[in-house]
């Protein structure tokens, strides 16, 4: 199994369709709006404007479990990301990226080490999962590790499809 094989429903409802991005390289973030690292959205959406045409995306992911910093209903998010930052990346419906209730996606996507070794449980929004044409997870960012960093880009480009 790959994330390109798990059920997600989007935001605007109905499934998500991960399978579409198969041979594509997805950037998976974990995102909130009334959060200090909130402006990250102005990052990913030109990061995902850039590589757009190159096979690569941006998958946002809302969550509501820490500090209660997405507390919005999904017409709520869907307004707030489009008015204040623009997005026009994908999203999917708002999940648990932890415990008991933890999404089968993020399932796939925590047991890969960031560059510090971390692995396990999400640490706060706005973390970052680089996903490989192949469904595999190529890459894992800190929460604080700014979309634009060369680092992230560096991996983006590394992983766009021939």
């Amino acid at each position: 199994m790959t994330v390109h094989d798990v059920q997600i429903g989007a935001l605007q409802g109905g499934p998500a369709d991960l399978a579409q991005y198969r041979g594509k390289a997805v950037l998976v973030v974990n995102v909130a709006s009334k959060c200090g690292l909130t402006p990250q959205y102005a990052g990913l959406e030109r990061l995902h404007e850039r590589y757009a045409d190159q096979g690569f995306t941006v998958l946002g992911v809302p969550c509501n479990q820490f500090m209660g910093q997405e507390p919005g209903s999904s017409e709520e998010i869907a307004e707030f990301c489009s008015a204040t930052y623009g997005v026009t990346f994908p999203m999917t419906e708002k999940v648990d990226v932890n415990g008991d209730d933890r999404h089968a996606l993020y399932d796939e996507l925590t047991g890969t080490a960031d560059a510090e070794g971390h692995t396990g449980d999400i640490r706060w929004n706005f973390e970052k999962f680089l996903i490989a044409p192949d469904g595999t997870v190529a890459a894992r960012f800190a929460p604080q590790t700014e979309p634009e960093a060369a680092e992230v880009v560096a991996a983006v480009e590394r992983n766009l499809p021939a």
